[in-house]
């Protein structure tokens, strides 16, 4: 077949004819033209002077004019139709330009139809017609070529002899006469010629170089051709480079691949993708994979066995199948049910905790008669380092379940829960199905540390995602988005954990069973220390167990002097100090010295106390009181301080104060207002004077419902010029009616007062049931009072209520306005007499 680039004859030469590719050998002594011929009209086909052409002839008037002139010059005029599908083209269907032909060999077949070999000789231009029946007869007008022999021409006959012969380098397949006869054609214009009979041109294309009768012009035109053939051929031979470097590396994989096969054939074993499909059936079988799981891997592993292992969506269904087959669909651990034994565990690892620990036994009682029940959602909530996720830990070894932990600080993409769409490479499922994959059982402890720390953006919002993970009406049926298939969380236990459930959504929040963990007294810190953190310490720093001895009052010391939190993290840290101090002693001395620290020696371990109790100093003057705050980190005391100045009765707050706060400053100031005459309180003081609280360690913010009573308490000490008592801390918000209602927090709050040192705390009376669920041991030492009113709050604060009772009032200035009514009112009585 011949290459693209070039044209292929639409109809070959008869047998034992010949095509001719070059110029003519015909003897120049040929007939001389007649000022008339014959048209032969060409269909699809643009004859070139001095060029053989292969005609097949089929019409009757064509056949008949090729008879008429094989008797007498056999000479005829060969011009293209200008619409090849007309039949019986008019003079006006044909093209103007054409050329002289002189029929060489005529062959007749038996279709009725003739095949000749036509020498082209001269280009003519068809005038008036002579003839039109039984065939077209026209005068015709020689059209000589004129000689160039310009810079122009000489110059475009190098870029046609180079752009030619670039394009047959490029072509394969081209014959050899292509390049022989072109390098024996002298004349530019014939060789232009040449080329364009050969080239794979359209009939226009070919028509306008056959109209050009200058040889600069055809040349000219020629070469635009030429350039767009070079660079088809171009882009054709670097796609065909890249075919047949495919086509060759994919025949030498086969062969490697068929080698391989031949080699393990001979060692007896089978090929590798038979050996994973072959494991993945046997653990489909095993597995116990429910029946839409099992429809599933079966679809599955039907695709693969058609697939070629070199694809990558191989690898995606085979990572599939190696998720689905590996998940414990059928294997789960054993309950431990003994509640004694469970109780023992609980109270080895770690000390108090009583509330969540009595859970934890309700459950194993209630798994016990009722197996098959569904294991509840519970919450710890309480701030850091009171042992939540350790009490998960102790809560999985005492059940005998596997435990695993999951953090959602800074979650916010939902596919961490739900998993990601199997779609592309590399997506995998949702944490919460690879945690139970590493657990190796369909029922662990799963932990979901900090809750309360879940974000969402634009990838969706995680804590919707949760809601079906611990839903008990939802996890029955879970579905990852990667497996694509229903898994049964329902015995799994759920331990969540979180610092404020404020932060948790309503909706996530009504799903957990919250169980408030509020901190460790300082009894319980002394014991914690002794049991488990000294120990550990004492182990983790190569020291021996005889080698340090921390007498209990030292313990005490570090807790007051050195840390002062509700958990026990710091005081892992100081203890990790003293630990470290130690060693590098008898590490310098190398002797195995035993170490026993005295609470006296405590600071050349750990340096000056950081903290130390400092209420007594400061509400030493009258216009400070002792509050109590929640926080995140535990319950803490709290400062206000107040002041006043000469002014113009304006209010100022500092201290970074939430909106509730400064309402409580406030509503606080307008009831002592309301009291004045009740307190011994001057009320000009507040038009003549500002007035300024302030909330110490203004960098925190403050905010919240609980401060309403020590604010009163506060200005009232600084009106009065009473100071209140240094060992009583006051909690509750206050009303315009002086009622003092409830807050939250109680036992964080009671636990902070008892750390700082307080004695005596003012609780709003409808928070003792509250009180109540606090052990008597964080009770210790610590006096409640309980308040219905503003009056019951003056009278605990103070050693004596303040009041028209306390002294007399101050004599204060009259005032302009006390003048202007004085005197008004000496006129009214002149008037009067």
């Amino acid at each position: 077949m011949m290459p693209a680039a070039f044209a292929s004859p639409d109809k070959s030469p008869p047998a034992g004819g010949s095509q001719l590719l070059g110029p003519s050998v015909i003897d120049r002594g040929a007939p001389p033209i007649p000022d008339a011929l014959p048209v032969l009209p060409l269909r699809d086909t643009v004859a070139f002077p001095d060029m053989v052409i292969p005609l097949v002839v089929g019409r009757e008037s064509s056949v008949k004019l090729i008879d008429e002139i094989l008797v007498r010059d056999k000479m005829l005029a060969l011009v293209t139709q200008k619409d090849p599908d007309q039949e019986t083209p008019a003079p006006e269907d044909i093209h103007e330009i054409g050329i002289v032909g002189l029929v060489m060999k005529m062959f007749k077949f038996p279709d009725d139809t003739l095949r000749i070999l036509v020498q082209g000789i001269e280009r003519v231009k068809i005038g008036d017609v002579v003839q039109q029946t039984p065939y077209l007869v026209a005068k015709i007008d020689v059209q000589k070529t004129p000689s160039h022999k310009s810079n122009e021409s000489r110059a475009l006959r190098k870029e046609m002899d180079r752009a030619f012969t670039r394009l047959i380098d490029l072509v394969p397949g081209v014959p050899d006469e292509f390049k022989i006869a072109a390098l024996n054609i002298e004349d530019s214009g014939k060789l232009a010629d040449f080329i364009a009979a050969h080239l794979n041109l359209n009939l226009a294309e070919k028509q306008s170089v056959l109209t050009a009768i200058d040889p600069v012009s055809r040349m000219r035109y020629l070469v635009e051709l030429l350039a767009r053939e070079l660079e088809v051929a171009e882009i054709g031979s670097r796609i065909q480079g890249r075919i047949k470097d495919k086509m060759d590396k994919g025949r030498r994989e086969q062969l490697l691949r068929e080698q391989l096969k031949a080699i393990q054939q001979e060692l007896g074993e089978e090929e590798g993708k038979d050996v994973e499909l072959a494991e993945l059936r046997e653990k489909v079988e095993q597995r116990g994979l429910s029946e839409e799981a099992r429809k599933e891997a079966d679809k599955e592993l039907a695709r693969l066995e058609r697939m070629n292992p070199m694809s990558p969506e191989y690898s995606v269904a085979l990572t599939y199948l190696q998720w689905l087959t590996g998940l414990p669909w059928q294997v789960s651990t054993q309950d431990t049910l003994d509640i004694e034994s469970a109780r023992t565990i609980l109270d080895e690892d770690h000390w108090g905790l009583e509330k969540p620990k009595e859970r934890i036994l309700e459950f194993i009682a209630v798994r016990k008669l009722k197996p098959q029940g569904r294991s509840p959602i519970l919450c710890f909530a309480g701030p850091p380092g009171v042992g939540k996720t350790s009490l998960g830990k102790s809560i999985a070894r005492a059940l005998g379940r596997k435990f695993a932990r999951m953090s959602l600080g800074g979650v916010r993409d939902e596919a961490e829960i739900r998993g990601h769409r199997r779609t592309y490479v590399g997506a995998l499922p949702g944490k919460i199905i690879q945690l139970i994959n590493r657990a190796e059982s369909n029922n662990p402890l799963i932990m979901l540390d900090e809750v309360d720390k879940l974000g969402s953006d634009f990838r969706g919002d995680p804590s919707s995602a949760l809601l079906e993970v611990l839903d008990p009406e939802q996890n029955i049926s879970f579905v990852d988005h990667y497996l694509g298939v229903a898994f049964d969380l329902s015995p799994v236990l759920f331990i969540v954990t979180a610092n404020i459930l404020d932060a948790v959504p309503p909706a996530l929040r009504d799903r957990f069973e919250t169980i408030q963990l509020p901190g460790y007294s300082e009894e319980e810190k002394v014991q914690i220390a002794k049991r488990y953190l000294l120990p550990e310490q004492i182990e983790n720093h190569g020291l021996k167990k005889n080698q340090l001895r921390l007498e209990q009052n030292t313990l005490r010391r570090l807790i007051r002097e050195y840390t002062r939190e509700a958990g026990v993290r710091s005081l892992e840290r100081e203890l990790a100090a003293v630990c470290r101090k130690v060693t590098v002693k008898i590490a310098a001395k190398n002797s195995a010295a035993n170490v026993t620290i005295t609470a006296a020696e405590l600071p050349n371990y750990l340096g000056p106390p950081k903290l130390y109790s400092e209420q007594a100093e400061r509400v030493s003057g009258p216009g400070v009181a002792v509050g109590l705050a929640w926080t995140p980190t535990g319950g803490d005391i709290m400062f206000i301080e107040s002041a006043r100045m000469p002014g113009s009765g304006k209010l100022i707050l500092t201290g970074q104060l939430g909106e509730v706060m400064q309402e409580s400053v406030r509503t606080a100031l307008s009831l002592l207002r309301s009291m004045s005459d009740r307190l011994g309180i001057d009320p000009e003081i507040y038009e003549r004077e500002d007035l300024h609280l302030h909330f110490p360690e203004g960098a925190i913010p403050k905010d919240g419902p609980s401060a309403g009573g020590a604010v009163a308490a506060c200005l009232v000490s600084l009106f009065t010029e009473t100071p209140t008592r240094s060992d009583t801390a006051v909690t509750g918000e206050i009303t315009l009616r002086g009622k003092i209602l409830p807050v939250g927090g109680i036992k964080e709050k009671v636990l902070a007062a008892k750390r700082a040192g307080i004695k005596r705390v003012l609780l709003p009376e409808r928070n003792r049931n509250d009180v109540q669920e606090i052990p008597e041991s964080y009770l210790k030492d610590l006096e409640i009072i309980y308040v219905k009113t503003v009056d019951d709050v003056l009278a605990g604060a103070f050693e004596k209520r303040p009041g028209s009772a306390a002294g007399p009032k101050r004599k204060r200035k009259a005032s302009a306005a006390d003048k202007r009514k004085k005197t008004a009112r000496g006129g009214r009585a002149a008037l009067r007499r």
